[in-house]
């Protein structure tokens, strides 16, 4: 492999919570009477849980202040934080654990970059915690995808520049950061076909072909 390192995505790279994400939105959406579905949930891939809010209240009807904003997001990420404390190990599929395995058998450094705030608590709940050489994620930046800042914090972190590294995504929020960064993509899931990535992947395991 030509990289000395790849930053993966968390949520839909590396594990699933997309639904559970459209769960606690859609039972903050249903409380407060704000039309909400799977097909508007997709505009919320990829981008902070701020934007993701102001994203559903643009159908309330009304303007909220800061202050019931904040409460409305602490609601929906305590929602969150509930459905996820069901998951375990047993969310990695075999393809997810083999491709990790293999890659840590290399002198490839592996990071994380997500614009969560809980990807500690994640991590922890797959069994993955201090498996990483470097996590940036949405505690310890200030922008969210489409900007590169998590990319660049999680490379900072790896010690490497970005030419060197390469990022694994699948929304087109983060393929988009990837590329304003200066790092190569591997593109999967929704974004697989996005003609910004440099590979596209069926599945996690065709990294190991690059």
């Amino acid at each position: 492999m030509k990289y000395q390192g790849i930053i993966f995505d968390l949520d839909g790279v590396l594990c699933s919570t997309d639904e559970y994400h459209y769960r606690a939105w859609k039972a903050l959406a249903d409380r407060l009477n704000i039309p909400f579905d799977r097909e508007r949930n997709n505009l919320l891939r990829g981008v902070s849980r701020m934007q993701s809010l102001d994203i559903i209240l643009e159908k309330a009807g009304r303007a909220y202040s800061e202050q019931e904003k904040a409460a409305f997001a602490e609601e929906k990420n305590a929602l969150y934080r509930q459905l996820l404390g069901g998951m375990s190990p047993d969310d990695l599929t075999e393809d997810v654990r083999r491709t990790l395995r293999e890659l840590r058998k290399t002198a490839v450094r592996l990071a994380i970059g997500s614009s969560s705030k809980n990807t500690p608590f994640i991590l922890e709940r797959l069994g993955l915690s201090g498996f990483f050489d470097a996590v940036a994620d949405g505690n310890c930046i200030t922008h969210s995808k489409p900007h590169p800042e998590v990319f660049l914090k999680a490379a900072e972190l790896l010690g490497l520049p970005p030419r060197d590294c390469l990022v694994v995504e699948d929304a087109h929020a983060g393929v988009e950061a990837a590329s304003a960064g200066g790092f190569d993509c591997a593109a999967m899931g929704d974004a697989k076909d996005d003609p910004r990535a440099a590979y596209h992947l069926k599945r996690l395991s065709d990294l190991l072909k690059v």
